[in-house]
């Protein structure tokens, strides 16, 4: 069997397919890369206008799929209409419910700002309209002309009662006596006794008749206070529209063509003269509250509480909620403590990212949406409804009874994308019946690309924009080039790209560093190499000692010579997202017994269920070519030797296969040949994962031992077109010092590694003398041939 050719090893970029000399010469891809489908799925979801056509994007970290999509929206969302400005205002009416105003864009900012100038006008102009002397004058003008009225009404009836010898008195404010006079004085109620009856009976009828007239004067007395205050009610408004009415007219004048701000300007003038208060009084109470609340425009009654601006010129937001918490989503109620007691208005609320992204996009990730106390349950809810309403937290928990507000809801128009990978996504599937009526399309991001010459430029355009995205200095083509090769290496295969965008801006990065290291003006080959090298050296530290345990030979190992029952198999260790090759010794032991085989490493609790399935898989293969007109009476135990922790996948089942097959004919494995790969019941190799890894670990530990040119690794067929092996291994099989060779069935792979053919059956599923299968048919007949001699003894023993 012919080792495999070096351009099967690796597949490089053909620097002639390249027509530019660096990034420089290209144009920055604005596009997501080798994402059609997710990218079909977004544009679909953007052009619904109907609810509940949100996006879930799917796949794993890494992939850069918050990058491609803010890139995205950036460059399409301008197709939508510019949101709108939105803010609180009192509800003069109903102080627990602030107003909200929808207004075009800007003219939130215009309105907020045009309410501080006229209050800031009006907080000095009408103290001193109601200081002036003409409205002292008018005011007390007017006290006075009601003053003389009572005045003269209560004298006519104090002469009236004089003259009838009876006194009017006031007892109390606002309060009148009539009381019987004995002379200068009042009667006591010794000198009253001493009257006659009929005195007494005189004084009585004057002092009732008396009464009712002063009741009747007293009333007109209440009708012309009512009056007083009514006219003093309509000189306040009358001062006071003399210094704001030419203000405010100019205000609703100016936003004429919105209804909803002309009916607040109303609101105001109305209420500024029933508060007159917030204006006249000593407003040293207010300011501290307005200290305490870190705003100190004044009175706050009156401001305009902008919850989101948007400029003009400013597209569709698209906003990114890395915590989303309920206060940060949802928005909050600030409270002001003042002199230990705690207050709060409409100009204490705050918006949260929905409110920012009302009319646009917010992209969230779903599993710190998911961590987040009541935000899931908050966020369907407010989807469903369409609306935002402010709520407390406490208040959603119930666990406080404070008075808040009730903000009027907003309608809410917002497509929410929502990050996550996909065991995430079936979760939300299975056990969330509304996740798929609120999140209708699932943008699925691919991890590959395949690679051509038009993917391969198209690669090249998403590196340029990596480098301006990065402000990186710029790749020339072989840097180009080398990056695309490792992009193949990262994605196993040589004809796909990884589309892992945080690995190749990793690589971008570090490169970058080296080159302005060595003083470059652009990225080179060899600047990628460094970066490479470099990164492998930071996380090769438990490699390194798995090595240095192979040097100095407390890790077992043979790379030299023939074995029977023993080989080299190789494995992958993954630590903390670095992966090497780690080869390991596998060895079969068979003794007699009734056909099993004995997986030592599942007998113990360490190996896997993929580990196990792949042993019983290779029994099945055993007893269906030698055992399937009798049984076996043959043992066998399979072992990972010096392995002390689980072992779990099947890419060793050839190897344990092929080490099994030595043990039942006792004939040598070649220990210079390492093996991976998987087998099914028909002994047809399968492809396996991390084989550039293991291929690379075996050549180490050949390196380590000395190289012979005659040791290599054995893989399956079908994972040849995943090879982008490292250079130095390339640079081995190019001076005859390693192989690489693929199989497609165990028949061939124990060819090559015992020198000795497999055989085939003839019609009577006899194997060749001499072949591999023949010798270990011949051993079990024997065997057999044993069993049945010994039950012949057997039953003349039990017959005699």
């Amino acid at each position: 069997m012919k080792p495999l050719a070096i351009s099967k090893l690796y597949k490089a970029c053909k620097l002639k397919e390249f027509e530019f000399t660096s990034t420089r010469n290209l144009e920055p891809l604005e596009e997501i890369v080798g994402q059609n489908r997710a990218q079909e799925a977004v544009r679909f979801a953007m052009a619904m206008p109907h609810g509940g056509y949100n996006i879930y994007a799917v796949g794993r970290n890494g992939l850069g799929k918050r990058t491609m999509m803010l890139r995205y929206l950036n460059r399409h969302a301008e197709d939508r209409q510019p949101p709108a400005d939105w803010c609180y205002v009192a509800n003069f009416d109903e102080p627990r419910s602030p107003r909200v105003l929808q207004l075009p864009p800007g003219l939130g900012y215009t309105l907020k700002q045009d309410m501080e100038k006229l209050m800031s006008r009006l907080v000095k102009a009408i103290p001193q309209a109601f200081d002036s002397d003409t409205f002292l004058e008018r005011a007390e003008s007017l006290k006075n002309e009601y003053s003389k009225l009572q005045e003269d009404e209560l004298e006519r009836v104090a002469k009236q009662a004089k003259r009838k010898n009876v006194s009017l008195t006031m007892s109390t404010p606002g309060g009148y006596r009539l009381v019987a006079m004995h002379g200068d004085q009042p009667h006591t109620a010794e000198t009253f006794a001493e009257l006659t009856e009929e005195e007494r009976k005189q004084f009585e009828d004057v002092i009732n008749r008396l009464e009712k007239k002063l009741r009747r004067v007293l009333r007109k007395v209440g009708d012309w206070e009512q009056e007083y205050t009514d006219k003093f009610q309509l000189l306040n408004q009358e001062t006071v529209e003399s210094v704001s009415g030419n203000l405010i007219d100019a205000l609703q004048k100016k936003y004429r063509a919105h209804t909803p701000v002309v009916d607040y300007l109303k609101g105001v003038r109305a209420d500024i003269t029933e508060n007159l208060d917030i204006f006249l009084e000593d407003s040293d109470e207010q300011a501290a509250f307005a200290y305490a609340a870190l705003d100190r425009k004044m009175p706050r009654r009156y401001q305009v509480n902008l919850l989101v601006h948007r400029k003009k010129e400013e597209e569709v937001p698209v906003v990114v909620e890395d915590n989303p918490t309920y206060h940060n989503l949802f928005g909050y109620v600030e409270n002001v403590t003042y002199k230990g007691t705690v207050f709060t208005d409409f100009s204490l609320i705050r918006p949260g990212s929905l409110h920012k992204a009302n009319g646009g996009y917010l992209l969230m990730d779903a599993i710190k949406v998911l961590e987040q106390p009541f935000v899931w349950d908050g966020l369907k809810r407010a989807l469903r409804s369409r609306t935002m309403q402010i709520n407390s937290l406490e208040r959603e928990l119930t666990l406080s009874g404070t008075i808040s507000l009730e903000p009027e809801a907003i309608p809410l128009q917002v497509k929410l994308i929502l990050f996550g990978d996909r065991e995430t996504w079936l979760l939300l599937q299975n056990y969330d019946p509304e996740f798929s009526e609120l999140f209708r399309v699932t943008a699925d991001f691919e991890n590959e690309m395949y690679r051509t010459p038009e993917s391969q430029h198209m690669y090249a355009k998403f590196l340029a924009s990596l480098v301006v995205e990065k402000e990186l200095l710029h790749l020339d083509r072989q840097a180009v080039a080398r990056t695309i090769e490792y992009s193949s290496r990262m994605a196993e295969h040589q004809d796909r790209l990884s589309l892992h965008a945080a690995d190749v801006a990793n690589l971008l990065r570090e490169s970058d560093y080296w080159a302005r290291q060595s003083g470059a003006n652009m990225i080179h080959r060899p600047h990628v190499e460094q970066a490479l090298s470099s990164a492998r050296y930071r996380s090769s530290r438990i490699r390194d000692q798995y090595y240095a345990s192979i040097r100095d030979g407390s890790t077992m190992l043979s790379t030299h010579g023939a074995v029977v029952g023993q080989i080299n198999a190789l494995s992958v260790l993954s630590t903390g997202g670095f992966e090497f090759g780690m080869p390991a010794r596998v060895t079969a032991t068979c003794h007699y017994g009734d056909g099993d085989v004995i997986d030592i490493e599942r007998d113990v609790k360490l190996g896997g269920t993929i580990h196990s399935k792949g042993v019983m898989i290779l029994s099945s293969f055993l007893a269906s070519h030698f055992g399937h007109t009798d049984p076996m009476h043959l043992s066998a135990s399979l072992t990972f030797e010096q392995s002390y922790g689980e072992v779990d996948g099947d890419s060793a089942s050839l190897a344990e296969l092929c080490v099994l097959l030595s043990s039942l004919a006792k004939v040598p494995i070649r220990q210079d040949l390492a093996v991976t790969g998987s087998i099914n019941q028909f002994g047809q190799v399968q492809p396996v994962g991390g084989v550039n890894e293991k291929i690379e670990g075996f050549f180490e530990t050949c390196s380590i031992q000395g190289l012979t040119g005659t040791q290599g690794a054995v893989i399956p067929a079908t994972n040849v077109q995943n090879l982008m092996l490292d250079k130095d291994v390339l640079d081995a099989v190019k001076s005859g010092q390693f192989s690489v060779y693929s199989v497609r069935t165990v028949q061939e792979a124990v060819e090559l590694l015992t020198g000795k053919p497999a055989g085939q059956p003839n019609r009577q599923g006899r194997y060749p003398r001499g072949t591999l299968f023949g010798i270990i048919q011949k051993r079990l007949e024997g065997l057999r041939e044993h069993e049945r001699h010994e039950a012949q003894l057997e039953r003349k023993s039990e017959g005699a």
